[in-house]
């Protein structure tokens, strides 16, 4: 990662961190256990990827990061609810997150439920709070980022990408295969990716270049899963923070799964490349996401 953008998506991370802890109750908020839980998943670490995209996104259409922090802050939260539910024996039965204990493991599966729960609540909450926003935003932009926020992350985005997910679990052998894991990453994950690009410009009052950052951010979404199995292959236990091979046992549909390493990491390369020719229309504006696509087909975890 150059210098120059590891500074800035630090600048922007620590924004998110400062307003994730403002608007998040404290543990000691009633009920106290429950507060436990959603903040040791919320701050247990992690790039922030999706909301510093928002804040990316906000000024490249010429606005101002502070434009997007609740909306990008809403995104996070989201993320972390799915991560946590993702997490559960009856999901993907997985120990440890970000080198640390999951939440069930550690407070048990019932509350780790309810933390998921309360997250994507609040996230709502936080995004759909105008006077949370700076003056200027207006609220008809805020209701379409929301809604574009909702869509994204529900039945026709991630969630739906989740259940087929499951449903695939030991099927790569099945004709439909190819179709079904380009359906699951691209709902599953890229949906994610793409909204927060999109609801950031819509927030900051991007209007021609929303259509550019969204094609961006499927590209990149893409290729960042594409990345994502084959380090749950290959990677490095102690970078990534949780066992390696896991994908493999459960039978899950990945591209290293139908297509292998070789030709997994071309159709990554392939697709930041087509990422990259997208931004061509924004010039110098988009110098951190055309650094960032190069930084997703290199990264270690």
């Amino acid at each position: 990662m150059v210098e120059d953008m590891k500074a800035y998506w630090e600048t922007k991370r620590a924004l998110v961190e400062e307003y994730l802890d403002l608007w998040v109750p404290s543990e000691e908020t009633p009920p106290s256990r429950l507060h436990q839980a959603v903040r040791y998943s919320l701050f247990a670490g992690g790039k922030r990827i999706r909301p510093v995209l928002a804040l990316v996104a906000a000024e490249v259409v010429g606005g101002e990061d502070v434009q997007a922090l609740p909306v990008a802050c809403g995104i996070e939260m989201i993320h972390t609810y799915s991560l946590i539910h993702d997490d559960l024996p009856a999901m993907d039965d997985d120990d440890f997150r970000r080198g640390k204990p999951t939440c069930h493991r550690v407070f048990g599966e019932a509350l780790a439920i309810l933390a998921g729960d309360a997250l994507l609540t609040m996230a709502f909450q936080v995004m759909g709070d105008l006077s949370l926003y700076p003056p200027g935003v207006e609220p008809i932009r805020v209701l379409k980022a929301v809604k574009e926020v909702a869509l994204a992350a529900g039945p026709l985005g991630m969630v739906g990408g989740q259940v087929v997910d499951l449903e695939m679990e030991g099927k790569a052998h099945q004709r439909e295969a190819e179709e079904a894991l380009e359906w699951i990453h691209t709902h599953k994950t890229a949906r994610m990716i793409e909204v927060s690009l999109k609801a950031g410009a819509l927030v900051a009052g991007g209007e021609g270049e929303v259509d550019v950052l969204e094609a961006y951010g499927r590209c990149i979404g893409l290729a960042f899963q594409v990345v994502d199995d084959i380090l749950g292959c290959q990677g490095d236990r102690e970078k990534l923070g949780k066992p390696v091979g896991r994908d493999v046992e459960r039978g899950k549909l990945t591209y290293p799964a139908l297509y292998g390493i070789e030709a997994s990491l071309k159709r990554a390369r392939d697709l930041v490349e087509e990422a990259l020719d997208l931004l061509r229309p924004l010039g110098e504006r988009a110098w951190f996401l055309r650094e960032l696509g190069r930084y997703v087909v290199e990264r270690d975890r």
